[in-house]
């Protein structure tokens, strides 16, 4: 798994988890719904931190609580 890819999966694991949409998510985020649904796509795999700390402080959570996940455990190296 690549780290979009992990991104992707941890969007939906919260949105899950928070019990809300994705739509939902860019309006309590501030971020486009066209790009969550990029993200979630698979579109976008190059996802900014900036984007990620928008989602974070949306959730009402910490960059580090969203990186503490099972997803971002052994991701495949980028550079090859």
């Amino acid at each position: 798994m690549n780290v979009g890819e992990a991104v992707r999966l941890r969007i939906l694991e919260l949105c899950e988890q928070h019990e809300i949409t994705v739509n939902k998510l860019a309006t309590v985020s501030g971020v486009t719904q066209s790009t969550l649904n990029n993200i979630i796509s698979g579109r976008n795999n190059s996802t900014t931190v900036a984007t990620i700390k928008k989602v974070c402080d949306g959730l009402e959570i910490s960059l580090d609580e969203f990186f503490q996940s099972e997803v971002f455990r052994n991701l495949e190296q980028e550079i090859k």
